[in-house]
């Protein structure tokens, strides 16, 4: 089987087959800006930021300023990645740099508001860490702001383009499996190193700060499309020492389409990530023993077929958000990862995290803010 591609080409992958097809070829890898080589900021060097770092290195990127409140983490990070980058402890010194066109907000939400605003004020084109804010409204203001100062705001909503889900994607907007009918995302992981670090004070720690990239990749499977109704809850293994509730079920009700969520993140052997998308001409399937470990399989009236692909989460999926942000900025436009996008995504979060303590269905956009607990 040949299928058009989102550039208008059509072709085949490199891919193992089963019966008489073949995976199409598809645009997954993270975008490259042609000529565009900015100097860049990172501000907050955290446990991720190692991944950041080794992303823009690869990328052959010239990160020339690291901060962080505890200069010993920014002066760890230089060494490690960027011998030559300036350390600064406060981050408005690293925002005065004229040379410095784009910094990367890699800090808890809390913390973040205020410095996002001022990268912005500063003209400084900014990708900020997910989940990119804890009320819309702070969102909607920023989004504001952005276009006030003209530059580009964009959230580092990585998991789309873990190799796995960038596929998926681009095959569901190319068509290939014709209009989705459901979705099913089945994840059972270990996620108890969060133990006794600061996330574990995050009470819908499953829900929001992991599940906002499984929210953020349902807004993109249904582009378009406008969520009307989002059930969820959560509850405590009978063994976890966790604070944070480890179980979470989500279902998310759009105009002829349903999107099914189911977390388990105390499961310390035989983990799996699956992804099933049903659609009226064929099935996608995804399913491995992690993030980074998944085989991608086509289900049509031709037969079967398991594209081959390049790249894991972390690495495709940093080098795709700061790449698709460099590349909009060449282009002058906006970045589809943007902070109005991502809007979209936080709306089906929360209206989530309200419906787990409510009991109740939530209508997406209605839920406002995360609750505190």
């Amino acid at each position: 089987m040949s299928a058009k591609t989102p550039d208008g080409t059509y072709g085949v992958s490199n891919a193992t087959t089963g019966g008489a097809t073949t995976a199409p070829v598809l645009t997954y890898l993270p975008p490259r800006p042609r000529h565009y080589r900015p100097r860049l900021g990172l501000i907050g060097c955290g446990g991720i930021s190692e991944y950041h770092l080794r992303a823009y290195r690869a990328m052959d990127l010239d990160v020339v300023a690291l901060c962080d409140r505890d200069t010993a983490r920014a002066q760890k990070r230089r060494q490690e990645f960027y011998p030559q980058a300036a350390v600064f402890s406060d981050y408005r010194e690293l925002l005065r740099r004229d040379d410095i066109a784009v910094v990367d907000v890699a800090l808890h939400p809390a913390d973040r508001i205020a410095v996002i605003e001022a990268a912005l004020r500063a003209r400084k084109h900014v990708v900020s860490q997910k989940p990119f804010v804890l009320d819309l409204a702070d969102g909607e203001r920023l989004v504001a702001l952005a276009e006030e100062m003209d530059v580009k705001l964009a959230v580092n909503q990585n998991g789309r383009w873990a190799p796995h889900f960038s596929y998926l994607t681009a095959a569901i907007h190319a068509g290939i499996i014709g209009d989705v009918a459901s979705v099913d995302f089945t994840l059972q992981w270990d996620h108890t190193w969060t133990a006794g670090t600061p996330f574990e004070a995050i009470h819908h720690l499953v829900l929001f700060d992991f599940g906002i990239h499984w929210f953020d990749i349902t807004a993109q499977f249904t582009r378009g499309r406008k969520a009307t109704r989002v059930w969820a809850s959560t509850g405590r293994t009978e063994f976890q020492r966790m604070k944070p509730p480890m179980l979470a079920q989500v279902a998310i009700d759009f105009p002829g389409t349903q999107v099914r969520l189911n977390f388990n993140g105390h499961v310390r052997h035989g983990q799996e990530d699956r992804t099933v998308v049903c659609g009226r001409d064929g099935t996608l399937r995804s399913f491995g023993p992690s993030l980074s470990e998944q085989t991608v399989t086509l289900h049509t009236p031709g037969g079967d077929a398991t594209a081959v692909l390049e790249g894991t989460w972390f690495t495709s999926g940093f080098q795709g958000a700061m790449g698709e942000l460099l590349c909009a900025i060449e282009e002058n436009r906006e970045p589809t990862h943007s902070a109005r996008n991502n809007l979209d995504s936080l709306a089906l979060c929360f209206a989530a995290l309200a419906s787990a303590d409510s009991g109740q269905p939530q209508i997406p956009g209605t839920v406002r803010r995360v609750a505190a607990h």
